[in-house]
């Protein structure tokens, strides 16, 4: 299967820069996977949708500001320090934190993106802030060409970023990030901090949009991916079979583990809000021999594409993706290429808005 065969052709202005005032104003198709069947509606609708005894599961993680710019040092020596960082400012660096390597808190490891690349070796070290108040060493490089950056100790690394990082909002918003993006580029129920992009589909949620879900006896839940590589890395082969996803940082509760074991033994449709909770619960669901998932905290590296079978997800709700990303094969993987790349394509006619700004799609 080749890369090439999901692509498709995305007018520029169709890619949405800033999100509407109302979350719940965004348009919505509604995609039949049986029979590929498209109704075009808005995403108020999307209550309606539903079906009583559906369980709605959603991807809590909140997105902090992880992308830094900052300063390259020239390195004369093995040894970094302050003192002589200010005579050896080389040039400007952008650094996307993506995740952090270990949970210790000692330990202030992280798997970043960096620009410019071919010049930010291993053993680099780069300053952050006006008087270098962050600094870190590039001490390794990974496969995907990631640099793991250790960062110097800090009294609050956090309360750092809050003030020296940027919203991480993706490359084709050709804009700046603003203040107002630090709320914008989050859905209503991010509360666990972790993630270096927001899970889309989950933006198009207001407080309105969950009390009639609520009125309607809509059971919910929420687990937790922290969006990194694994989700906006960009396929660099020709045959999809080729393709390797990055780890990404999940937990399940005990209480979501219990709702989704309870929804799949009584034969009741899970539908999840995005394409990071079909990646966790399917990844969850392959642990097991009978597709129930347990309880746990671990990483996902599940790479889902045509050919795969389902075992948990009964539907999603998802944002329009980039040609030939591995998130436009996991919604073609559910509800078949053709299907799919055939309501993108009307989507382009009816002007729908794109990417993570953009309008969505209810696919059952």
């Amino acid at each position: 299967m080749f890369v090439s065969d999901f692509d498709y052709h995305l007018p520029l202005e169709l890619i949405a820069q800033e999100p509407l005032a109302n979350r719940a104003d965004s348009r919505m198709l509604h995609l039949r996977r049986g029979s590929g069947t498209i109704d075009n509606r808005h995403f108020r609708d999307f209550p309606c949708l539903l079906r009583q005894d559906d369980l709605v599961v959603f991807n809590n993680t909140r997105v902090f500001p992880a992308r830094l710019y900052g300063r390259r040092i020239e390195r004369r020596a093995q040894s970094f320090s302050p003192e002589n960082a200010a005579s050896s400012v080389a040039g400007s660096v952008e650094v996307l934190l993506t995740r952090q390597t270990c949970a210790d808190p000692n330990n202030n490891d992280w798997e970043c993106l960096v620009r410019p690349g071919r010049k930010i070796g291993v053993g680099a070290g780069l300053i952050f802030g006006e008087n270098a108040e962050l600094r870190a060493e590039v001490i390794s490089r990974g496969s995907f060409g990631e640099r793991i950056l250790r960062f110097g100790p800090v009294e609050d690394f956090f309360a750092l970023l809050e003030r020296l990082g940027h919203v991480p909002l993706p490359p084709y918003i050709d804009r700046p990030d603003v203040p107002e993006d630090k709320e914008r580029y989050q859905t209503i129920f991010a509360r666990e901090r972790g993630s270096a992009a927001a899970p889309t589909a989950g933006l198009h949620f207001t407080n309105e949009i969950l009390v009639q879900m609520r009125d309607r006896s809509i059971e919910t839940t929420e687990l937790t991916l922290h969006v990194g590589l694994g989700t906006f890395q960009p396929v660099r082969v020709n045959r999809v079979e080729g393709h390797r996803i990055h780890r990404e940082s999940y937990n399940i509760s005990r209480e979501a583990a219990e709702k989704i074991n309870s929804a799949l033994d009584s034969g009741r449709r899970i539908i999840a809000i995005g394409t990071t909770t079909v990646r966790t619960l399917e990844h969850a669901a392959s642990l097991s021999a009978d597709g129930r998932v347990t309880a746990e905290t671990g990483e996902a590296d599940i790479f889902i594409y045509p050919g795969y079978q389902f075992r948990l997800v009964n539907g999603m709700l998802t944002n329009f993706h980039l040609p030939q990303s591995t998130l436009l094969m996991l919604v073609c993987a559910f509800a078949d290429r053709e299907h799919v790349l055939a309501a993108y394509r009307h989507a382009v006619e009816q002007r729908y808005r794109f990417y993570s700004y953009g309008d969505c799609m209810f696919v059952e």
